[in-house]
């Protein structure tokens, strides 16, 4: 039997913690920063929970 592949371009936008939990980045970070203000830059900086609905198709595109 074949292994089966990680998704390529989920690898390089998900991670999961030590503890189990999948990561995400926040959009809106790529350019455009001039406009933003501090606070929000900083903000968004911060990595996310992927969300609860996404979880499933995340872990299976990690091969998880």
């Amino acid at each position: 039997m074949p292994k089966n592949k990680t998704h390529s371009g989920a690898k390089k936008r998900f991670r999961v913690t030590g503890s189990g939990k999948l990561m995400r980045e926040t959009a809106n970070k790529r350019h455009l920063l001039e406009a933003k203000s501090s606070v929000r830059t900083r903000r968004l900086s911060r990595d996310q929970v992927v969300a609860p609905a996404d979880q499933k198709n995340v872990r299976r595109l990690l091969g998880l």
